[in-house]
């Protein structure tokens, strides 16, 4: 193997096949919802929903707690956001794209606190506070749950938490020894910067219709 190769992948030497294989399914399945959700189309919900089960099935076996319980919520406002996305707001209009309100930067506040104090009590009761990366994932997990729940309510900020946490990602995972997810991570950063100028897009022209 060369030492370019070995740096990247060499960790997924002591991997179960199965294992590493179900993280590539589950990295392709997140990279089709990234999409998904750029383009604004209603299968971001059934990609993310195959793609977190995984995860959650592999972060739990690999011991990474925080970032097992990112997924799970993940999973839960998959399904709260299928039904926000596909519920209409008149007989022929489904909920549109639109900016936060300020109630809703509140209650963002409010979730990034409440998960940050949730996080630290299961680290503490799971005795996880062993690396740096602990405290790191515990505002990445902010960060993330904060923008799923603006996804799922459709509000175009709910990008500019991804491209944060995406972009505080990319090193940790790959210091984590998960190259794919890294480099998931990495094209994730990617697609949330073109999503959020998709949206605003989205929005700036609605607002010339109307």
């Amino acid at each position: 193997m060369s030492p370019i190769f070995d740096y990247f992948f060499g960790q997924y030497s002591t991997y179960d096949t199965l294992d590493i294989t179900l993280e590539i399914i589950a990295v392709i399945f997140g990279l089709f919802s990234v999409w998904f959700s750029k383009q604004n189309n209603i299968w971001v919900y059934p990609t993310g929903l195959l793609s977190t089960s995984i995860f959650v099935y592999l972060l739990l076996k690999w011991g990474l707690i925080g970032d097992m319980l990112i997924n799970i919520y993940y999973f839960i406002m998959s399904l709260y956001g299928w039904y926000i996305w596909t519920r209409k707001v008149d007989a022929e209009h489904f909920t549109p794209i639109t900016s936060a309100t300020k109630k809703e930067h509140k209650i963002s506040s409010l979730i990034f606190i409440g998960t940050i104090v949730f996080v630290f009590i299961v680290y503490q009761i799971f005795d996880k506070w062993t690396s740096w990366t602990a405290y790191v994932d515990t505002v990445t997990t902010a960060i993330f749950f904060v923008g799923m729940w603006l996804m799922a309510k459709r509000k175009v900020e709910n990008w500019i938490y991804w491209i944060i946490g995406d972009i505080i990602s990319v090193p940790l995972y790959f210091y984590k020894g998960f190259t794919f997810t890294s480099f998931q991570y990495l094209i994730f950063t990617i697609l949330a910067v073109y999503g959020y100028y998709a949206w605003k897009k989205n929005i700036d022209s609605n607002l010339q219709t109307s």
